[in-house]
């Protein structure tokens, strides 16, 4: 099999300026609706809602503590990559609600193009070698010292998360909000295949 070539670094700002800014636009449609997500953006945005804290200083924050882990586990590469993706979007997300209004989107609808657009979002970054950080790199770490399956410890911590956010917020929104945390998955269970995709 030939050894594919490794992406140029324009390549990689490229992909990187590309998956932050379509995260930072899907978190936009989120909010704008009162909706939540899964993983360690969900955690800050219902932070962020509960405390009136914008969610790109809380998405920061949130962060900082699995940078070391990222890099023990990753390395320096896929750490400096997460580092400037994260703070990307967590940048971009104060300015998108100045540059974009929505008029009329409705919340199941909303909630479908926050998956399909956060989805190609993590796609660009895993495909240049970085992510949004936060309980992925925790899940690679438990699985790794435990054998306990990464996609486990996800599915759990989104339970938990969903499941506290039953109480601060009306069904229908954690209905919704489910209804785009799968739309997520989908996309990147579909489209994210090493045994299918030889890019680096």
């Amino acid at each position: 099999m030939t050894t594919p070539a490794p992406h140029s670094l324009l390549e990689d700002a490229q992909g990187l300026a590309y998956g932050a800014g379509m995260a930072a636009f899907a978190i936009t449609i989120l909010t704008h609706l009162g909706l939540i997500t899964g993983q360690t953006a969900g955690l800050a945005v219902l932070i962020s809602y509960a405390t009136g804290l914008g969610f790109g200083p809380v998405f920061f924050a949130i962060n900082l503590p699995f940078y070391w882990l990222g890099y023990r586990r990753m390395g320096l590469d896929f750490t400096v990559k997460t580092f400037v993706a994260v703070a990307l979007m967590s940048g971009l997300s104060v300015l998108m609600p100045g540059w974009v209004r929505f008029d009329s989107l409705s919340s199941p609808v909303g909630a479908i193009l926050f998956g399909a657009i956060s989805g190609s979002a993590l796609l660009a970054l895993f495909r240049h070698g970085a992510s949004l950080g936060g309980i992925g790199i925790l899940a690679l770490i438990l699985q790794d010292k435990t054998g306990f399956r990464a996609g486990w410890t996800q599915l759990l911590f989104d339970a938990a998360l969903f499941a506290v956010a039953l109480f601060l917020m009306p069904p229908m929104t954690i209905l919704w909000s489910a209804l785009g945390a799968l739309v997520v998955n989908l996309v990147i269970a579909i489209n994210h295949r090493r045994d299918r995709y030889i890019a680096t």
